[in-house]
Parts: C-alpha cells; sequence; structure tokens
C-alpha cells in the first residue's frame, strides 16, 4: 500500500508503487505555475526516489496544466547571488533528471510553457494530451531560458528552428512537438494516464542496470557540453531578471491579467 508524502511546502506529491514513482506538481490554482518551494520539492522529491529504488519515475501536474511556468506574481530577488542561486537550482531538475538510473516520463496536459516546457523536456519520454500546448514565452516577458534548454533544445530540433521556438515564443500543439522530435507520443486526452503508466510499467520491468546503462549513454553520448550551457543561463538570467524591460514586460503581463 503507497502513502503520498509532499515536498516543497505541499507544492509537490510524491508516491512510489510497484517501483513505480509519481510526482505530481501541485499548485492547481496556479497552473502549476514555478515557485522556488516547488523546484525545491521537485528535487527532492527526484531524490527520494533514487533512494528507494524506483524503476521508472512519472512527471505530472494536478488541475488543469502541467506547468505554465514561472509565476509572475512572486517577487524575484534582485540580489546577484540570490538570483544565481535560484536559477541553479531549477537547473537541479534537470541534473537530477539526467542523473536518474530511472527514466523519467514526463505526463503532459494543458499547458506546458516556460519552466514547465522545460520541465517536460528535460525528461527522458514525454506523452501528452492532444489538448496540450508547449511554449517558450520566456523573451517575451524579458526573460532567459533554463534548464539546458540552450542546449537541449538545438541538438533536437536544429539552431533554426530553436531560435525561431525562443525568439518569436508562440506556443505550438503537442501534434508540433511530435513533429519537431520534441515528444515522444500524442495521445487522446482521456488515454494520457492509462497510455503514460502503460510506458512506466514496461521500464519498470526491464533490466534495470541495461535500462540506466543504455540512458547514461544516451545523455552523455549527445554532443556538446550541457555543464557549459549552464553557466551562460546563469548569467543570462542574472542579467536579464534584473532588467529594466524585463519589469516592463512582466507588469504588462501582469495588467492584462496573467492570460497566458
Amino acid at each position: 500500500m503507497s502513502t503520498v508524502q509532499t515536498f516543497g511546502n505541499g507544492t509537490i506529491e510524491f508516491d512510489i508503487d510497484a517501483d513505480i514513482a509519481s510526482i505530481t506538481l501541485n499548485r492547481p490554482k496556479s497552473l502549476n505555475a514555478v515557485v522556488p518551494e516547488l523546484v525545491d520539492g521537485l528535487c527532492r522529491a527526484i531524490d527520494e526516489a533514487i533512494r528507494l529504488g524506483a524503476g521508472a519515475l512519472v512527471l505530472g501536474g494536478h488541475g488543469r496544466a502541467f506547468c505554465a511556468g514561472h509565476d509572475l506574481k512572486q517577487e524575484e530577488p534582485t540580489d546577484p547571488m540570490r538570483l544565481h542561486a535560484t536559477v541553479a537550482r531549477i537547473q537541479d531538475v534537470t541534473r537530477a533528471v539526467r542523473r536518474a538510473p530511472f527514466p523519467v516520463i514526463a505526463m503532459v496536459h494543458g499547458y506546458a510553457l516556460g519552466a514547465g516546457c522545460e520541465f517536460a523536456l528535460c525528461s527522458d519520454l514525454v506523452v501528452a494530451a492532444r489538448s496540450a500546448e508547449f511554449g517558450f514565452p520566456e523573451v517575451g516577458v524579458g526573460l532567459s531560458v533554463t534548464g539546458g534548454i540552450s542546449q537541449l533544445l538545438p541538438l533536437t530540433v536544429g539552431l533554426a528552428k530553436a531560435k525561431e521556438l525562443v525568439l518569436l515564443g508562440e506556443r505550438f500543439s503537442a501534434e508540433r512537438a511530435a513533429q519537431l522530435g520534441l515528444i515522444n507520443s500524442v495521445v487522446p486526452d482521456d488515454q494520457l494516464r492509462e497510455s503514460t503508466w502503460d510506458w512506466a510499467r514496461r521500464l519498470a520491468d526491464r533490466p534495470r542496470l541495461a535500462t540506466t546503462l543504455a540512458k547514461h549513454a544516451l545523455d552523455n553520448g549527445s554532443p556538446g557540453d550541457i555543464a557549459a550551457a549552464f553557466e551562460i543561463e546563469l548569467g543570462h538570467a542574472v542579467v536579464t531578471q534584473r532588467s529594466r524591460e524585463s519589469q516592463l514586460a512582466q507588469a504588462k503581463f501582469a495588467a492584462r491579467g496573467g492570460n497566458r
């Protein structure tokens, strides 16, 4: 019998049953928008899944969205050192997923925007509901991409398309995400959970060592240097967060009622 644990002041729910761990973002009233407590809780929950020897992990979100990105209603730190630490902690999610010995499957519905899109795309596999929407709106509100996306996205879709997705920041459908090679499977909305958990069960049943080595070989065999990408993103985030144009763009966003 599994028991649900919470992390990050209740912003993350964690469960493990039959060797399959489940992490659920739990800020449904805010469309699971990202705050520091959620990021910290997510990292801790992944570490707990590692500690308990999970064979696979499913990452999802409560409510109407997987994750609608950063919570722009939250006041960001202005001190460069604190901001550096905040962004580095967000990058820790990608580090934790890549470090995990088991496959992580993102189960995406509703919005997967900004940091939410990054959480999905840093996962090993992504299953999305047909109605899901993806996007990188950061530049439009004067911010920067994080989570290693500056390397992972061009490696997947090519440099020209990556620049289009990041610089224009337009949302794109699950079908388009699949065409671009960003996600693995698009399923009817009412089959999302069943399809994702079917993959999780199949993965958890596979030989653990072979699965771990295959995952790490694929991650580490990609060209480029994600550690260098992390450092570039940190520098950009510190600059953009403190800029006047970032403050104006976020104020304009808030004046529209925060409509995504």
